[in-house]
């Protein structure tokens, strides 16, 4: 057995146990940091594997905090159909006017319930292709549709008690060759106006017509038999037999004889877009004035005193001041060309349409439009309360002329008919106040933006 002789005592220190000075910090150093003596590749290939780690873990962090930032925000309502209707062919485009539902399709119109989702009745009578529809309800049962096809053609129809009745094919020419197509048709609120703009080879024009509509439900209700079966069938559940088709391509023989008992659209304006201003030939101040018919309003920009010959002048001093920069774009030859495209709003009564006392004015109902052309500084206003003439002006003058510092890029008119916004292409937008009759602010965009639509929200 061993016994110890001595007690148990603490040694004390010698200088082989003291700490080196590159030791003393030898449990705060990293385990990893042992890797540093490896020798090349070994080394790199580390630090390459933890950089990519490293790249890693921070895309994955960013991730993570975007899916938070997703979760935070509010997610919108997911909406199911609720109910869905065959069309015979291809549905091309769709408008709601009341409790209908009236779809474009490859072969004609259709009309089906909101409430039910069913085909009441279809107009196929020409077999053409309804690229876009326009429709609002009248009241009494009765809806005016504008309807356009695959071949420009603008057709107008009314649906009273569920049933088509064409009134009148607008734009339709007997010679081909002078033939024009819809570029875009608009509805007034109410229903008392449309307004069609047309393209042919070489011109482009606006026409507003005026519809009778308080003519058409008197004549719908002193005959409600002439609208029954127009163009138009009723489909039922069961379509099985050659007699159902046969009677649908017979349907059209009948509607020719009573759709000439409706008034017919009668055409109010026709306005073509301003031509390119050129030099003056007035000798003098007087012959320009005798050209204007008074002081009221200012004009378009004919009735000037520039000669030709300073027009070019001014275009020669253009040229040279800044030929670097004309040459560094690129030496284009900039000819002005009549526009093309013009947007138009009905405008119901205010301070900024200048009714006459001997015109009426009705609550509700347009008294003016409001026409641009691209690339035209001019926001031209025309009264509709005219005068039927035999012979329609082609070319009649506005009644209220805004000219703008830029062109006019786009415009908009707010739900309530009160607000009028105007872009031009230097990017500044001017809302107005149409009842008042000024404008309310003056926004500047960023440099080098182009606005290209504008909306109330």
């Amino acid at each position: 057995v061993y016994i110890r002789k001595h007690p148990l005592e603490i040694p004390p220190p010698s200088e082989k146990d003291w700490l080196k000075d590159d030791e003393e910090d030898f449990f705060l150093q990293d385990p990893d940091r042992k890797r540093d003596a490896l020798p090349q590749p070994f080394r790199m290939i580390n630090k390459l594997v933890m950089l990519v780690f490293e790249n890693a873990m921070e895309i994955i962090e960013r991730r993570e905090m975007l899916r938070e930032a997703q979760k935070l925000k509010v997610q919108p309502t997911k909406c199911f159909p609720t109910a869905e209707f065959q069309v015979t062919g291809r549905a091309n485009c769709l408008a709601v006017s009341g409790k209908y539902i009236f779809v474009g399709l490859s072969v004609g119109l259709s009309a089906f319930k909101v409430s039910d989702c069913k085909e009441v009745c279809a107009w196929d009578a020409v077999k053409t292709e309804i690229c876009a529809i326009h429709a609002l309800d009248l009241g009494n049962e009765c809806h005016v549709l504008l309807a356009v096809d695959e071949m420009g053609l603008v057709w107008l129809f009314c649906f009273h008690k569920e049933s088509f009745v064409l009134i009148k094919i607008l734009n339709e020419v007997e010679d081909i060759s002078r033939r024009s197509t819809c570029v875009e048709v608009v509805l007034s609120p109410g229903g008392d106006y449309a307004g069609v703009l047309l393209q042919g080879n070489t011109k482009a024009w606006l026409e507003i017509y005026r519809l009778p509509k308080d003519s058409w439900l008197k004549e719908m209700e002193k005959s409600p038999g002439a609208a029954a079966g127009l163009a138009c069938r009723e489909r039922r559940s069961s379509w099985t037999s050659v007699g159902d088709i046969f009677l649908l391509q017979e349907s059209p023989v009948s509607a020719n004889k009573a759709d000439a008992k409706l008034s017919l659209p009668v055409l109010l304006l026709k306005v073509k877009p301003p031509k390119p201003i050129t030099g003056s030939s007035f000798k003098s101040p007087l012959d320009a004035l005798k050209k204007v018919d008074d002081d009221s309003m200012l004009g378009l920009g004919y009735n000037h005193l520039i000669k030709d010959s300073q027009w070019e002048q001014q275009e020669a001093i253009f040229c040279s001041t800044y030929r670097d920069y004309l040459e560094a774009e690129g030496e284009r030859e900039s000819k002005e060309e009549i526009p093309r495209h013009a947007t138009f709003h009905f405008l119901l009564p205010s301070w900024i349409l200048q009714v006459g006392p001997e015109m009426k004015v009705q609550p509700g109902v347009p008294a003016g439009i409001s026409v641009h052309w691209d690339g035209s500084h001019n926001f031209c206003l025309y009264l509709l309360n005219r005068p039927l003439k035999e012979k329609v002006d082609s070319d009649p003058k506005p009644d209220v002329v805004w000219p703008c510092a830029a062109p006019v890029a786009c415009s908009a008119v707010s739900s309530c008919s009160r607000y009028l916004a105007l872009a031009c292409e230097d990017a500044t937008i001017t809302i107005w106040d149409k009842h008042l009759g000024y404008p309310l602010s003056v926004t500047a965009i960023l440099e080098e933006r182009l606005i290209r639509s504008i909306y109330f929200l």
